[in-house]
């Protein structure tokens, strides 16, 4: 197979240890496919700029709390970032070029700016991939607290995230679990993001944007099978009958025992047959 050079550099940046991934250089690869005109150089140096204007405004001793209250009032204050309420689901929201020169996003964008940035000023942060929200929280001894990059940096404690839950869910009592605040790997972050343009682009039927997100979900996790069950019924949609067949029978292979969908796997395969 091959790749566009915006999808080789974002492959390129994946399969490195864990630590050594960029997720900035990766989300802008990420971008870069569909803006092939993108400088991710361009967009680094952002990032760079504003953690060197977050520096200067950090006091001498400044403690955690008083650095992401530095932090919010330049994001949130000073460079007006917000989280888009009122396009949630416009694509761009999910591109890193696109949130920094729009000032806005979705929850896990506006945590990257946002990690990235305590990244650079030697304030370390990770990602915590909550059902339906993403949050992030400080690497820092003896506290538990957590950042809503999509509320004004707003700082939570663990009730105050499955309270945040139940409201994302419509009040309805959600099984608050300890997992659920978690950090994630970069792997996992990317992913989520690929999820959410997935998402986007199979509502407003882009068959090949949502493959594209598949395909590059499928580059961080090869196996897993409800991608390549979901990359097969695209394909089947392009007529693509070859990659179809091959990934609806992986599917069916090495999914759960327990898939309910197998008939319907099954005749599509039926009707391929017939087809090719």
């Amino acid at each position: 197979m091959e790749f566009s050079l915006a999808r080789q550099r974002f492959y390129q940046e994946i399969h490195q240890p864990d630590e050594q991934i960029d997720l900035a250089k990766a989300a802008l690869y990420l971008a870069q496919e569909e803006y092939p005109q993108l400088d991710v150089e361009e967009y680094l140096n952002a990032l760079d700029a504003m953690a060197v204007e977050v520096q200067e405004r950090l006091p001498i001793a400044a403690y955690p709390l008083r650095i992401i209250q530095v932090l919010n009032h330049y994001l949130y204050e000073d460079l007006k970032f917000r989280g888009n309420t009122d396009s949630y689901y416009d694509p761009r929201n999910s591109y890193l070029n696109q949130v920094i020169d729009r000032r806005t996003g979705i929850p896990i964008t506006l945590a990257l700016v946002y990690l990235e940035i305590a990244r650079r000023i030697d304030f370390p942060m990770v990602g915590i991939g909550m059902p339906g929200h993403f949050l992030i929280r400080p690497l820092v001894e003896g506290m538990q607290i957590f950042v809503d990059p999509f509320n004004q940096g707003e700082v939570l404690f663990e009730q105050d995230c499955q309270e945040r839950l139940n409201q994302i869910y419509n009040q309805q009592l959600f099984e608050f679990r300890p997992e659920f605040l978690e950090s994630v790997s970069p792997q996992y972050f990317l992913a989520r993001m690929l999820t959410n343009l997935k998402a986007v682009y199979l509502e407003s039927n882009d068959v090949p944007r949502a493959l594209a997100a598949i395909e590059r979900i499928l580059l961080l996790f090869p196996h897993a099978v409800m991608e390549q069950r979901d990359r097969g019924l695209l394909y089947y949609q392009l007529d693509r009958w070859v990659e179809a067949r091959q990934d609806l029978e992986s599917y069916l292979t090495y999914a759960p025992s327990t898939i309910k969908d197998a008939p319907i796997i099954q005749e599509l395969l039926r009707r391929i047959d017939l087809k090719s």
